[in-house]
């Protein structure tokens, strides 16, 4: 059902379930209005879009009606005409980051009115795109997740790839640093669960993020938590397909990976899930080595220099034995992260075994009991679908938080 309201020059299209889009014409006839809501959801449009004059004209002089399935053609040919696929539809708003390849400002879309990050990555003429951004691309474009990032739109350029994504308030990192590294037991909780949930849609999908740390999850004022930047990310065939071993910030890289291991697979990923729940839970990194050494030696202090029992193989490893680590043995954890209850310990140490066998995986992390508080229903929300959407799920005030410390805007604390 589709009603209107407003002017006859300004009016909003008002659609089944109480969702609405502006619109910018005199005049449309019954059956492109009917088809509003039709296209705007075969082609994953914002509902809050505002389809320009020209768009909705060509849209009402379609014969046959533009309610027949659209081929993958004119998808593209009509997500042009709204705006998509342009530069001039964003406007920068300032710059927020800039990395080796690729500067980050924060935007605005003409179309929605929304905020928007503005990836631009810069290309060289005679390489072309590099592999990090066609890979991010690629894989992005799959990915439709409330826990992970969502890229709005592609713009080519010969000067740069322009990624256009949702944007986001806050990462991690800046949410510890805001509530002074001391945060209320629930929301490290939450902000687990919601961790697990994106990288369990992605490892389903075969996908590896391959880079997870606070910098890469992303915190909106709602409190939801989205993975992103999957520029080191890769789909995956087979669990042993050969990748580089210089992957994940090192504080957040397994001891596998460190020790030269190219042949992984999703366990990669469950190990800084670990690093990132103890950095929750005390307000600082778990293993924040300086070199592969250091940081070998900061994981066998902790948790125990690994044997045959521990980690099938590992007396052969020729890395291994050029550094001669001394015999530690395993510390208890509860004592490095006293404010963790025994549920939470648990998975924990499920996360941080050195045998990537043995090591808990996404999906069996969901239902582990240290989430039990947070109930059942949470098991079944659709993938689009956020945590918050449950009335019974929501963030409580950070004990760090100070009146002279920053409080993300818009969350509400209960």
């Amino acid at each position: 059902m589709v009603r209107i309201v407003g002017s006859a020059y300004r009016r909003r299209v008002v659609l089944r379930g109480g969702e609405s889009c502006h619109i910018h014409l005199d005049t449309l006839s019954d059956s492109s209005l009917m088809c509003v809501q039709d296209v705007t959801k075969r082609m994953s449009l914002p509902m809050d879009i505002r389809l320009p004059p020209e768009f909705l004209k060509k849209l009402q002089m379609e014969n046959p009606p533009p309610c027949k399935p659209l081929s993958r053609m004119s998808r593209r040919a009509s997500l042009s005409d709204i705006g998509f696929g342009k530069l001039e539809t964003y406007v920068k708003l300032g710059k927020l980051g800039e990395g080796t390849y690729a500067t980050v400002f924060k935007g605005r879309s003409k179309l929605t009115e929304n905020l928007v990050a503005l990836k631009e990555i810069r290309l060289e003429h005679e390489e072309g795109a590099p592999c990090t951004a066609i890979r991010e691309v690629s894989l992005l474009k799959n990915l439709k997740h409330a826990n992970i990032v969502t890229l709005h739109d592609i713009i080519h350029t010969d000067r740069c790839l322009t990624l256009v994504f949702e944007y986001l308030d806050n990462d991690l990192k800046q949410y510890l640093d805001n509530c002074g590294n001391l945060m209320s037991m629930h929301n490290v909780k939450i902000f687990t669960f919601q961790l697990l949930r994106g990288l369990s849609y992605c490892h389903k999908r075969k996908i590896l993020h391959r880079d997870l740390k606070p910098q890469n999850l992303l915190i909106n004022d709602k409190g939801e938590l989205k993975l992103a930047d999957f520029g080191l990310a890769r789909a995956k065939s087979v669990p042993t397909k050969t990748y580089s071993n210089e992957v994940v910030t090192l504080w957040y890289r397994p001891p596998d990976v460190l020790l030269g291991s190219t042949e992984y697979s999703t366990p990669i990923d469950m190990w800084g899930v670990g690093c990132i729940l103890y950095e929750m839970a005390t307000g600082r990194p778990m293993f924040p080595g300086s070199t592969v050494k250091e940081e070998l030696h900061l994981i066998f202090r902790l948790m125990g220099t690994p044997t045959e029992e521990s980690w099938p193989g590992i007396t052969a490893n020729e890395e291994f034995k050029s550094y001669l680590f001394p015999q530690y043995r395993a510390q208890a954890l509860i004592n490095h992260v006293p404010r963790l209850d025994t549920e939470g310990i648990d998975l924990l140490t499920a996360l941080l075994l050195y045998d990537t066998r043995r090591r808990i995986s996404a999906e069996s992390s969901l239902r582990h009991s240290y989430f039990l508080t947070l109930g059942e229903n949470i098991h079944s929300i659709p993938d689009t679908s956020s945590v918050f959407s449950l009335r019974e799920i929501q963030l409580q005030k950070d004990p760090g938080h100070k009146s002279s410390v920053f409080q993300p805007p818009g969350i509400q604390f209960h």
